[in-house]
């Protein structure tokens, strides 16, 4: 199904949270305010690696207007934070690490107390050796960043006997690709509001994707129990993986605490830059060989992954590139290793697609390159290599067998914008010798062998010094936090007293559309009405234990959960019915406003039916993510296949590239929300288009050279206003019990490699680090030449 309004007919639905958004009614949790709300603020490092000699806040403490100024000294629980393990220091005592370290926190009346209450604060640093290049890092004469060593995570996956294997090869390609130090970019940086209770409690209002997990890490560190803490996250403007780590929010819990008066905390601009994290960036150096028929069968990978300073989610990324770079295709001898290590840069953590953007693009790379050297279509070499029903997963494991890599290769295969790809043709232009990624390569200019070819004017450009190409790309995407990783899930129904059916559920909102999916769930599973449910969400005192908004699990989870519950929570409204109507079972059914009878007549509203029971009717599932029984961490059980093509124009002046055009295919089983659905892979699609074209986040010696959106790029809608087409491949096979596969990463993880491979056959450059700099792509001199097909598959 080609998804949009017209195909969608009535499951087309407003969001419940979309006039608010758009209205700008709604309030994020950085809007709240309090009386006699304090403003906090956090000092944190000038240096990007340096011990604490000293370290002075008298100034700071004696100035009028400032009510708190603490240091590592008032943590009175563990001075660490961290999902999986807890070693960033809330505050640092006796080394800095990144420039984003913090030193101490202030609570004052105004923004401009604190400022200058921050300027105040005297700190004395040794420099120490800076280590901002991860292979230096890994050397055994660097300086220890921390005592296990310099390396978080060591990966290693083997199978077969690669190097017999390369022996024994017709082709082989050997490249290193480089991906960028991306930002998140939310519309709302990081902060909440921390106000201490009359009870003794403490309640934050900070955004997060797992608010039991930031109640867990704050009770840590706070030194008080759980029970003691509340967490509202809901609604969030953005996070994408960046706020899935704790931020804020114990600088904010111990200024609240510290002077029993509500503290309001929320990052510039500039500071989340500085703090927040980022996509890591990665070195992936691949040799892949074939024989004679386009069968791949070895493939050696080695991966180096800058995590910073800190581990956060570094060694789960890690994990997940090492699947993903064998990705879709048996190969028979594998060898892959990765390394994620730690440097003086900012921490790098989760983020939309969670390693799954680097891999799939150099493996995909590899696949072109590959088809090149035997001269067949770049789109077939996949097929003949695919996975298909019955084969385990990348690593070798048990996984939910469905057909979607061939159903998407098929869907892509006969897509509009494939009609335009036909196998390669030597040109004038061909210079498919040089690697665009480490800015070689000749120039046109000479009007000789290395002149670009220009488009044809039927349907090209009017402009000559545009070209245009079309490239495909393939990826299967691991759902869930995988094999050995606590993944809870879980939720509660309740017939409340007022008559509402509510829906309890531990997610959190950030712009995903999770409660408008939730909603229509709820009305095309049980045939409730919209004006009859209550979504309850992101809050700590009130939910079950659902598991995080994260790694594309929330829509399984709560589609598992509901029809989980729908026998049991239906069947108690029924029979509550029943023995106040007297209707037989069999004669009455849910709907719209209430319990209704064989000809859809009103029997009891839920609000009369709420009134006559006795106490509220409440139904409540637990259960755990699906995983494979294979016994290797992070290995997953789910994946979601997607193919997309794409139309590039390359302007040969600035050496911009445009992407003009994009058809999705995704294979996900059933489309649990058709806006949401659409809404994801849009919305994915943008941010890669960033990652793939313009967004770096620049550091030198330890130090963001981007402080700022004047200096960092992401697309805008002038970027975006070319057509996206999304073919939703509904299909499972009859055995399948695990519905809807999540869509909010699978979106943003292929479109690099099929832009590159857009841009390969417009100008001949094979791209090799992302983003593609436009001086890589100029032509200078230009001079025009004669129209020639330029596809080159």
């Amino acid at each position: 199904m080609l998804l949009n309004k017209e195909s969608s007919g009535k499951r087309w639905r407003t969001r419940p949270d979309g006039q608010g958004k758009v209205s700008g009614k709604l309030q994020y949790l950085t809007d709240m305010s309090a009386d006699g709300m304090l403003i906090g603020r956090v000092l944190r490092s000038h240096q990007a690696h340096a011990r604490i000699l000293s370290l002075n806040t008298e100034k700071a403490v004696s100035l009028p207007g400032v009510y708190a100024v603490i240091t590592h000294e008032d943590v009175p629980g563990l001075n660490g934070f961290g999902i999986a393990l807890p070693h960033q220091p809330v505050f640092c005592s006796d080394r800095v690490r990144y420039t984003g370290d913090a030193i101490a926190a202030v609570a004052a009346d105004s923004d401009e107390i604190a400022e200058y209450a921050l300027s105040l604060i005297e700190v004395e640093y040794e420099p120490l050796p800076l280590l901002d290049d991860p292979e230096e890092a890994m050397k055994k004469d660097a300086i220890l960043l921390h005592a296990e060593g310099n390396v978080l995570h060591h990966t290693e996956y083997r199978k077969g006997e690669p190097e017999t294997a390369f022996q024994n090869c017709c082709h082989v390609v050997e490249e290193t690709y480089w991906t960028p130090r991306q930002m998140h970019t939310y519309m709302e940086t990081e902060g909440g509001l921390f106000i201490p209770e009359d009870n003794g409690r403490l309640t934050v209002y900070s955004a997060t994707q797992h608010g039991l997990m930031d109640r867990k890490q704050l009770s840590r560190i706070l030194d008080i129990p759980e029970e003691d803490i509340r967490v509202i996250s809901s609604p969030i403007g953005g996070s994408f993986g960046g706020k899935d780590e704790l931020n804020v929010q114990p600088y904010g819990a111990l200024l609240a605490l510290r002077t029993r008066r509500p503290v309001r905390l929320h990052n510039s601009r500039t500071e989340s830059i500085r703090a927040g994290l980022k996509r890591h960036p990665m070195k992936i150096t691949m040799k892949t060989g074939c024989d004679s028929e386009g069968e791949i069968t070895a493939h050696q990978v080695r991966i180096i992954s800058d995590t910073g300073a800190y581990a956060t989610l570094g060694a789960e990324v890690l994990n997940f590139a090492t699947e993903h770079v064998v990705g879709p295709y048996m190969i028979d001898h594998v060898d892959v290793e990765g390394f994620a290590v730690y440097t003086n840069n900012g921490v790098s953590g989760e983020f939309r697609g969670f390693g799954g953007n680097q891999a799939i693009f150099a493996l995909e790379g590899q696949l072109d390159r590959l088809a090149e050297q035997l001269k067949i279509d770049p789109w077939e070499m996949r097929r003949r290599n695919l996975r298909k029903y019955g084969d385990p997963g990348p690593l070798g494991q048990e996984i939910a067998q469905t057909n979607g890599a061939m159903q998407v290769w098929e869907a892509l295969a006969s897509s509009p914008l494939m009609e335009g790809i036909t196998p390669q043709k030597e040109s004038a232009g061909d210079s498919a010798g040089d690697s665009a990624g480490d800015g070689a390569g000749d120039s046109a200019g000479d009007g000789g062998e290395d002149s670009f070819a220009i488009s044809s004017a039927n349907g090209g450009p009017a402009e000559p010094w545009i070209v245009t190409g079309t490239g495909a790309a393939i990826a299967m995407h691991g759902a869930g936090l995988g094999y050995g990783i606590p993944d809870p899930a879980g939720g509660r129904l309740v017939l409340a007293l007022d008559g509402k059916i509510e829906a309890v559920f531990g997610y959190e909102e950030f712009g995903q559309g999770l409660i408008a999916t939730m909603e229509q769930m709820l009305i095309e599973q049980y045939g409730f009405g919209a004006e009859d449910l209550r979504i309850v969400i992101g809050d700590t005192d009130v939910v079950p234990d659902s598991g995080s908004s994260t790694a594309s699990r929330a829509t399984s989870m709560m589609w598992m959960a509901l029809k989980r519950l729908h026998p049991d929570f239906t069947a108690r409204l029924l029979e509550a019915t029943a023995a106040e109507t007297g209707k037989e079972l069999e004669a009455i059914k849910l709907g719209p406003g209430g319990i209704r009878g064989q000809n859809g007549e009103m029997l009891l509203s839920y609000i009369e039916l709420a009134r006559r029971i006795a106490q509220p009717i409440v139904c409540e599932t637990k259960f755990n993510y699906p995983t494979t029984p294979h016994e290797r961490v992070g290995a997953h059980f789910l994946y979601t296949y997607s193919a997309i093509a794409v139309k590039v124009e390359v302007n040969l002046l600035t050496g911009r590239v445009r992407v003009t055009d994009q058809y999705h295919a995704v294979a996900a089983g059933p489309v649990a929300n058709p806006q949401g659905y659409l809404g994801q892979i849009e919305g994915g699609s943008s941010m890669a288009v960033g990652f793939t074209l313009s967004e770096d986040a620049v550091m030198s010696g330890g130090n963001y050279l981007t402080k700022n959106l004047d200096t960092y790029l992401v697309p805008t809608i002038s970027d975006m206003n070319g057509s996206i087409q999304v073919q939703a491949i509904e299909d499972l096979p009859e055995h399948d019990t695990y519905g809807p596969r999540g869509v909010g990463e699978v979106g943003s993880v292929n479109l690099a490699p099929a832009v590159a491979s857009a841009v390969y056959q417009a100008v001949r450059k094979r791209v090799t680090r992302l983003p593609i700099e436009p001086e890589w792509l100029q032509a200078t001199p230009f001079i025009p030449q004669k129209a020639v097909n330029t596809h080159a598959g």
